[in-house]
């Protein structure tokens, strides 16, 4: 929830059927620290078996046969089978009901973090498909958060777009262009200058403007067809030019 500084949350709620709190929940009333884990595939079933409900006492680690190792900077032991281990102290634990399945939030500052070698690339970053994530979905599901299911979304923070507002509506409601062609316009860092647009409608759109001068929405249509073209094309800034010389 924050990286500088780096706090977390994690929430081990109440029991839905037994109203009894998750040891979890105990250990940092009574001692404010703990470490958080990243579950990879192969450490799932084990994760399974450690999150079962257990008698006070019950040692979850040789439950689920992983293996306990000193931490850096707080008194909770560290897993050694988990590829990340973040050392926290928690800032706040907010109760948010007293019912079955209430949850405990549970706020942490991360004070020390452990990464495996193999999860870095050259370049020092960490690799989001070595991870190999899984992901806590309800009930008994879960989610994977790797290979085909990763994809990347560029973008530069301190570059702006032009956002579907500028769309002109006749463009925006046609059924023309799809969901994807609309966000090619509006990701668009620019809009082009006055100039720019009559030279281009002098020069590539002038059999359009001729053709349908005194027929409005035909011209219409027939500037959304050049506008889709451009967009396949990959030709952004010709498919703005080409809507923002409708001037009617």
């Amino acid at each position: 929830f924050s990286s500088n500084p780096p706090v977390l949350i994690f929430s081990p709620a109440r029991g839905g059927r037994t109203n009894t709190t998750k040891h979890t929940y105990d250990n940092v009333k009574q001692h404010p620290e703990a470490v958080v884990h990243i579950v990879d595939e192969g450490l799932l079933d084990r994760m399974v078996i450690s999150s079962l409900e257990y008698p006070q006492g019950v040692n979850e680690f040789d439950k689920a046969g992983l293996t306990m190792i000193e931490s850096e900077k707080v008194k909770p032991p560290r897993i050694k089978e988990s590829p990340v281990h973040l050392e926290c102290k928690v800032l706040e634990v907010k109760e948010l009901g007293s019912e079955g399945a209430a949850g405990n939030l549970i706020i942490c500052q991360v004070v020390h973090m452990h990464y495996a070698e193999h999860l870095f690339l050259e370049d020092g970053r960490v690799d989001q498909q070595r991870l190999n994530l899984i992901g806590r979905l309800g009930g008994a599901w879960y989610t994977r958060a790797f290979g085909d299911s990763l994809f990347e979304v560029k973008s530069h923070p301190m570059q702006t777009v032009v956002g579907y507002d500028s769309i002109p509506p006749f463009v925006r409601d046609s059924a023309l262009l799809t969901a994807q062609d609309l966000t090619r316009l509006a990701q668009a860092h620019r809009l082009p200058d006055e100039t720019e647009v009559n030279d281009f409608k002098l020069d590539q759109l002038d059999e359009e403007f001729l053709k349908s001068q005194d027929d409005p929405p035909e011209l219409q249509l027939a500037l959304i067809k050049r506008c889709v073209a451009f967009i396949r094309e990959e030709r952004i800034d010709e498919a703005w030019m080409t809507i923002l010389s409708y001037n009617p």
